[in-house]
């Protein structure tokens, strides 16, 4: 792939590829520390009870939040440890999960921080460097650092002229529609939760920018990609994205009362359902030219998300086809895996073309050879959020399994990672995949821990759905 530069062991997400302008396949989306005991408080919603695990979750989402202590207060948190090669990249789409997780712990240092997020993504919607239009960028720098050439990056999130700190070293400069619109829901969130109506003004420039430059009359509708880092629009429409923005534009019509949201709702609602294949019992992922459907490969989170945001009988059968055809289990037997001698991971991998990856050639130049059984613990993390929504017969067991998998992850891998430079809380922080594991989408995931990963953990624990309207 472009746009990085693989060989420092970078570990590019499904919306890292908008900043470069690649032509890929539909569904790519988008310090200080604070230990245990030491200032976080704990909880959980939903009658479910905070555990030593999530506490520890927590306090890598604090130490990620707090890396830079230097560098002013309006701050995001670093999105993978420094070992991953992004230094202080802050991506969006994890921030916003961030955000919505620390909501989920019902406690009030959660909602303090939760606010200080929030207030961190109206800060970049207003104080872009280029635009004025309420857009966000794939990703902002958020501490100083020395890039791989030798030129030193040395601002914080807010630069000198108070303008944001966008992550133009790798190119992420775009503007996806999916991580607009989980940032869209991670302020809505804020909106009710706080009553403060700046979080809804913001979130409602989100929408209002979707609409203008993601809305297409193809045939089969929906919402586009978004642009490019040259501002110019893409061509894809993802079902990712529209789920995220059934949500998104559900939330708006509630929070403003404007029926004109329901009508957009329904624009995205309908191009996932197009998706929909019945005979499979799952949806597929998109469209490159808004005409042909895309057949492969099938991801993991069109499955899990559609449900989180439909919550629909007749399309429930998706998580027993994640469940079931993305299955993996990774053991250190494995060809190419990195889990230490005595370990296994149960879980997804991310699509179906991961379970086909070739393992005798790496993901890319200067990376490992992938491991199909690779846990890909973010969507692992979706899918046990998703059974527990649905309770049906066996569901609730199944999620246990795999939140346990997750959880057993967070004490045994990862060892020995630090964010900001400095050593992360002990047995903190889910790694993003348990092996080196090939998405099939041009880009790879890797035993780092990760910031979305975990906040993906501390909901599914807390049984929060961040995709109920």
């Amino acid at each position: 792939m472009t746009g990085t530069t693989d060989r420092h062991g970078q570990v590019p997400t499904r919306r890292t590829l908008i900043g470069a302008g690649l032509g890929l396949a539909v569904g790519l989306g988008a310090a200080g520390f604070t230990a245990v005991g030491s200032g976080v408080a704990h909880a959980a919603v939903d009658g479910s009870r905070a555990t030593p695990a999530t506490y520890r979750a927590q306090a890598f989402l604090a130490a990620a939040m707090d890396a830079y202590p230097d560098h002013g207060t309006v701050r995001l948190a670093q999105s993978y440890s420094d070992q991953a090669g992004l230094f202080s990249t802050a991506f969006t789409y994890d921030n916003a999960l961030a955000a919505l997780a620390h909501l989920a712990t019902r406690t009030a240092d959660g909602r303090e921080r939760a606010v200080v997020l929030g207030d961190a993504l109206l800060y970049a919607q207003q104080h872009d460097p280029v635009h004025g239009d309420g857009r966000l960028r794939q990703a902002y720098n958020v501490g100083p650092y020395t890039f791989y050439d030798g030129s030193l990056q040395p601002d914080g999130f807010v630069r000198a002229d108070g303008s944001v700190n966008v992550g133009t070293q790798f190119g992420f400069t775009g503007t996806a529609v999916g991580d607009m619109a989980w940032a869209g829901i991670a302020l809505s969130a804020l909106a009710r939760r706080t009553g403060e109506r700046r979080f809804l003004d913001g979130a409602v420039r989100i929408g209002e920018w979707i609409e203008r430059n993601g809305r297409t009359d193809e045939p089969l509708g929906g919402y586009k990609f978004g642009v490019n880092g040259a501002n110019e629009k893409l061509p894809f429409t993802s079902t990712e994205h529209n789920t995220d923005l059934v949500c998104l534009f559900g939330r708006l019509a509630r929070l403003t009362k404007d029926g004109v949201w329901l009508e957009r709702r329904d624009r995205a609602r309908d191009f996932v359902r197009r998706m929909w294949e019945a005979d499979g019992g799952f949806f597929y992922t998109g469209t490159n030219d808004g005409v042909v459907i895309n057949t492969s490969p099938v991801p993991e989170d069109t499955q899990t998300w559609t449900h989180l945001a439909l919550d629909s009988r007749a399309h429930a059968s998706s998580l027993d086809w994640a469940a079931r055809e993305l299955a993996v289990l990774d053991h250190a037997e494995r060809p190419n895996s990195t889990v230490p001698a005595g370990q296994s991971y149960e879980g997804v991998t991310f699509s179906s073309a991961s379970l086909l990856a070739n393992e005798d050639a790496p993901i890319a130049d200067g990376q490992p050879k992938p491991d199909r059984n690779g846990v890909w613990f973010e969507g692992t993390a979706h899918l046990a959020l998703a059974l527990r929504e649905r309770q049906g017969r066996g569901d609730a067991a199944r999620a246990r399994r795999l939140v346990a998998s997750i959880e057993r992850a967070q004490d045994l891998l990862g060892d020995g990672q630090s964010v900001g430079g400095r050593a992360l809380p002990a047995r903190s922080g889910v790694v993003s995949a348990s092996s080196p594991l090939d998405t099939g989408f041009g880009f790879g995931y890797y035993p780092y821990r990760h910031l979305g990963a975990t906040a993906w953990y501390v909901m599914a624990a807390a049984r929060f759905n961040p995709l109920r309207a």
